[in-house]
């Protein structure tokens, strides 16, 4: 198929700008919003540039996002660089894992996967998301033996004995051998990430839009959903 050389730019200039922006709203970049939304040239070739880019090119309502795929070094992170960012030093794997299953408790927290919306609260309190974290690490240690965490690809028990490993300090700690500093390093990532709205001296969570539309449109389908809410005991395995 032959396109036009204006078409060609601007699905370059486009693509540019996701990169810089990780996103496209109308109201920021109104002209090049217009020209991804009406001309199916033009989106085309930045959902090509985004395909070569070990990336996807998506519209969730109103906002046009580029997502990393899951081995994209470049626009998003390596596991090292993960540990480094979320764990302490001389972290090991279980450390890791603990952080990644923070986020996808915090993520539960906030949406159930139901309705028209998944979202079901408008914030979270430090303090309740820290207690719900444990929580769920106990009901997955005390419901799996090890060999049923291996088949669910979940290793409570693992998580467990790291999360314990972290020392109790005040509620204002950044050290990351802590449950608070571990705490509020991730939440500051993830609010680095444009995902949460981390407001330090209330002690409190928020989503932003763009995790909203994330969870809506891309995450929360029926059969991912269902897979989360097993392993972490909301409904039989």
């Amino acid at each position: 198929m032959a396109y036009e050389f204006d078409e060609v730019r601007t699905s370059q200039e486009i693509f540019y700008y996701l990169l810089e922006h990780h996103e496209l709203r109308e109201e920021d970049a109104p002209q090049l919003y217009k020209m991804y939304i009406e001309n199916e040239s033009v989106q085309n070739l930045v959902k090509s540039q985004g395909e070569i880019s070990d990336s996807a090119i998506e519209r969730y309502g109103d906002v046009i996002y580029i997502i990393p795929g899951n081995q994209n070094r470049f626009l998003g992170f390596s596991k090292a660089q993960l540990k480094k960012e979320l764990c302490r030093s001389n972290a090991k794997d279980s450390d890791y894992y603990l952080a990644q299953f923070s986020i996808l408790v915090l993520l539960l927290e906030f949406f159930d996967g139901q309705g028209s919306s998944s979202k079901t609260r408008d914030y979270i309190r430090v303090g309740d998301l820290q207690n719900s974290i444990s929580e769920h690490l106990k009901e997955g240690a005390d419901r799996l033996d090890e060999s049923q965490q291996e088949n669910c690809g979940i290793a409570f028990t693992q998580m467990l004995q790291a999360y314990e490993a972290l020392r109790s300090g005040d509620q204002g700690s950044r050290q990351k051998t802590t449950k608070e500093g571990f705490l509020y390093h991730i939440l500051r990532f993830l609010q680095m990430q444009g995902l949460i709205e981390y407001i330090e001296q209330d002690e409190m969570i928020k989503t932003t839009r763009k995790l909203d539309h994330f969870m809506d449109w891309n995450l929360l389908n029926k059969v991912n959903y269902e897979r989360v809410m097993s392993v972490l005991g909301g409904q039989d395995e």
